[in-house]
């Protein structure tokens, strides 16, 4: 008996294994948040990657090849195992029979770690395919929304859009992964496996087989499908959750200065609320698809036990197929039950996937003509030509707007706010196109030129200046990449920087924080400015660049403006009608039309809008 007992103690210590591996897979599966499927299945998704599978043919085939041998490995243990048990259960077993069982004992370990090794080696393989997969994406994407027009970032959430791409991204590389290497393999390893045991059992095993996998499978399906709408819900909940936070987060100053951070709180948790339930709706749904999946395994199996002890009893099998039988029946059905969860999560993938490549389908509204040319600026001059525009249609924002700026001339741009002077510069900017007339630059529509070489003549300094969180060094750097470490420090000195500059622990090297906000308003603005004078453009646009100034910085600035701008065309947005009496032309814009244009002088002899504006501020100043 003490064979028999060995035999029922290896049995046991195998039920022990899957007993473990199922919990595990069913914890990680609880665990794991899941992806955002979507209805249909986006099965069109795999064309799109195909491409970056191309990429790496020799890795490709290398990891299906030890895939496959992985598979013939898995397959071959429990025809080893049965003939180990069968010669250990020998009546009369001899020392010269112990040689093939201890033989038979070795190869099955063999076999066993050959499993794992070209597993392993299959992964190594092919785990550079998925990384290379996942970078080329992600950097496509990266440049797509950097191409895309200035509408689509005004309405975007950030926290939301990152989430889609951080899912997609992570989408792909589980994916190629799983799908590759395990739903393909394991309906293969069930056909292969339900056709030995048809041809050396009957038939009965091999129906339990397949009924059992197509049950499994289609409830899998179904209830998938009926528990989509609360991971719909759940992964909505939380892209909202995570753009709350992050919008809060961005403008921390703002909520700061209104004492609103319960009032902030109170708004997340109320997200945090939404978010709680989803899960718990999807926990549920979760406990009753891995219940049902688990109770027809249980059934399967107990199914195939008893059939199996049944031929032995009745002798037509011996004690080697029953554990051939109970080895096989578990190494079909871990993999299945796995399968289960890859479905589930590939399902998702695949819809996270299209999100992000939804992304890449979407059309900049402002695109380069077919054959457009570089802009060529010799002089700098601006022409606007009964230029009309409008965000929507009921609102127009500027009407027949038509001047021009000679080259080399300053020319400022006054008026209430709302009348149209930072949407002229956006659309110098080509941000948006004119809904009619014209945009020229010596004598250039800059519909016609290639946006690259538009940008690249002008530099801006905005009246809202946002830094990355990087050094000051860095940031000036930002206008020129290339430029020496001399050319960035000069530009500070003429931004009138290097005196706060020499105050700060790091100087140079000092970080500033994310958007800037270890700076004032002044220092942010200087570190713009000196960033424009470094780019040095020959056209140049100040939109209330010295509105967080003091006087006495207001004034150096200006004077760098005045050393900076000579020989450049400059257009200046101004609040304070000091900081532009020595400008070129002053353009007066009113409820978007332009309703006058002159010299200082002019305008105060004319004593139109622009005096009742310069009047007033001088009333404010007394």
């Amino acid at each position: 008996m003490r064979p028999f007992l060995m035999i029922k103690t290896l049995c046991n210590v195998k039920v022990t294994c899957f007993t473990v591996f199922t919990i595990s897979i069913i914890s990680m599966r609880s665990n794991r948040f899941p992806s955002n499927p979507d209805q249909p299945v986006q099965w069109r998704v795999l064309l799109d990657l195909w491409p970056y599978l191309l990429e790496f043919k020799g890795r490709v085939i290398g990891a299906l090849l030890f895939l496959v041998a992985a598979k013939l490995a898995t397959i071959g243990m429990p025809f080893i195992l049965k003939h180990i048990v069968d010669g250990l259960n020998a009546e009369d077993p001899t020392a010269g029979l112990w040689i093939a069982p201890v033989f038979l004992i070795v190869a099955y370990g063999v076999l066993r770690l050959s499993t794992v090794l070209f597993g392993e080696i299959r992964d190594l393989l092919f785990g550079r395919v998925t990384e290379r997969a996942m970078r080329r994406v992600g950097l496509k994407v990266f440049k797509h929304l950097h191409a895309l027009d200035l509408d689509f970032h005004l309405n975007r959430q950030t926290g939301g859009l990152s989430r889609d791409i951080e899912r997609g991204t992570n989408g792909i590389g589980f994916l190629m992964r799983f799908m590759v290497f395990n739903i393909v393999p394991t309906l293969f390893e069930i056909l292969a496996v339900a056709t030995v045991l048809f041809f050396q059992y009957g038939i009965g095993f091999s129906v339990i087989i397949l009924v059992s996998v197509f049950v499994y499978a289609t409830y899998s399906m179904k209830a998938t499908d009926w528990r989509t709408k609360f991971v719909r819900e759940m992964n909505t909940a939380d892209s909202t959750t995570s753009s709350r936070a992050i919008d809060s987060l961005l403008n921390y100053e703002t909520v700061k200065y209104f004492n609103n951070e319960a009032f902030e709180a109170d708004r997340y948790d109320v997200d945090l609320a939404k978010w709680e339930q989803a899960r718990r709706r999807n926990r549920l749904s979760l406990f009753a698809l891995n219940g049902g999946q688990a109770f027809i395994i249980a059934a399967s199996m107990t199914s195939m036990m008893l059939l199996a002890a049944s031929y032995v009893q009745a002798g037509t099998m011996t004690i080697g197929d029953f554990v051939l039988i109970n080895a096989i029946t578990m190494q079909i059905f871990m993999p299945l039950n796995f399968l289960g969860f890859v479905y589930r999560e590939i399902r998702g993938s695949l819809a996270n996937i299209e999100n992000m490549f939804s992304l890449l389908k979407r059309k900049p509204k402002i695109v380069d003509k077919p054959g457009a040319a570089p802009l060529t600026v010799e002089m700098g001059k601006i022409t606007f030509n009964n230029v009309n525009f409008h965000y929507n249609e009921q609102r127009q924002i500027l009407n027949n707007v038509s001047f021009e700026v000679a080259a080399g001339n300053k020319v400022a741009i006054v008026g209430a706010s709302g009348s149209g002077k930072s949407t002229i510069v956006k659309l110098l900017f080509r941000f948006y196109d004119t809904v009619s007339g014209q945009i020229l630059i010596d004598g250039q529509n800059i519909q016609d030129v290639t946006q690259l070489s538009l940008r690249k003549a002008i530099a801006m300094v905005p009246q809202d200046t946002v830094l990355f969180n990087d050094s000051i060094l860095e940031n000036v750097r930002y206008g020129r990449p290339e430029a020496s470490d001399d050319e960035v420090r000069e530009a500070i000195k003429l931004a009138h920087l290097g005196d706060f500059i020499e105050q700060l622990p790091d100087n140079w090297d000092t970080e500033v924080g994310e958007r800037g906000l270890k700076l004032s308003g002044g220092e942010k603005q200087r570190v713009a400015i000196a960033r424009t004078i470094l780019k040095r453009p020959p056209i140049l646009l100040f939109d209330e660049a010295t509105s967080s100034l003091d006087s006495h910085s207001e004034k150096a600035i200006l004077d760098a403006f005045n050393e900076i701008a000579h020989g450049h065309t400059s257009i200046v947005i101004a609040h304070r009608l000091s900081t532009i009496v020595d400008s070129d032309l002053i353009l007066v814009m009113h409820k978007g039309h332009l309703v006058e244009q002159g010299n200082h002088a002019q305008l105060i002899e004319k004593g139109g809008a622009y005096f009742d504006l310069w009047q007033a501020q001088q009333k404010e100043s007394e």
